[in-house]
């Protein structure tokens, strides 16, 4: 359960007098449970309609606690069960009207269709094209032209991994700035170069005798991905020389 900071603490930014926060503050609360959050994630979202802050006069973002405990479910259902915004929209706005709803999880691709994870034990997130194609509201020559440029690409079975809807919004996203596609190509490049020197970090536990140190390779691998994408974005905004609030 995410803890919200009282009002008072005395910090200047947790929280103002009326109990609301910067989204700079709400940042600091997500991360407890969301390390790999982001300021511009969280506007993302408000952007799909998934949250709606308060604004101040000068236009600043004001969140409740409520604010704060939606993006938390919304996060930990792109987390944990692999959902595209439209569900996840359409689950929230069922929550809101008293219905009790079950999550769906997608899993591995079937003759075509998403079916759930065995005991077993879990495997990667699959999403179909047409699913794809659906939840960020492209048409089949978009994606193509996304494919083309290295921003996408299927899976050897050819549904995609579940983050592909993540990078399918924002690229839609920045689409709406007119940054078109093929200018992504130097951010994808940048990306694969990133991946490269986390890969070659984590090698060694991958390949260690010891099951244990191997089992610790994939919580590695999250740390330092979520370390890197820290430093892109400080990287980022240092070079423009903006503070995102």
């Amino acid at each position: 359960m995410l803890q919200t900071p009282s009002s008072g603490t005395g910090n200047g930014t947790a929280a103002t007098d009326s109990g609301l926060m910067s989204i700079g503050a709400v940042l600091n609360v997500l991360r407890d449970e969301f390390p790999e959050v982001t300021i511009s994630k969280i506007r993302f979202l408000e952007s799909e309609g998934l949250i709606e802050p308060q604004r101040t006069p000068s236009g600043y973002r004001k969140f409740s606690a409520e604010d704060v405990e939606r993006l938390g479910h919304v996060l930990r259902m792109q987390r944990d069960h692999y959902l595209p915004l439209k569900v996840i929209r359409e689950h929230l706005e069922a929550m809101e009207r008293g219905e009790a709803v079950q999550l769906p999880t997608m899993g591995r691709q079937q003759d075509g269709e998403a079916v759930p994870e065995s005991a077993e034990g879990p495997t990667a997130a699959r999403i179909g094209r047409d699913e794809l194609l659906a939840a960020v509201g492209i048409d089949e020559q978009e994606l193509q032209e996304w494919e083309s440029y290295g921003l996408l690409a299927p899976l050897p079975d050819g549904a995609y991994d579940a983050e592909a809807v993540t990078v399918a919004s924002l690229v839609v996203e920045l689409g709406r700035f007119g940054i078109e596609p093929r200018h992504l190509r130097v951010m994808k490049a940048a990306a694969d170069r990133e991946a490269g020197l986390v890969d070659q970090v984590v090698a060694p536990l991958r390949r260690h005798r010891n099951p244990q140190t191997r089992a610790h390779a994939e919580a590695r691998t999250k740390e330092l991905a979520g370390l890197t994408v820290k430093l892109h974005a400080a990287l980022v905004q240092t070079a423009l020389g903006v503070r995102l609030t």
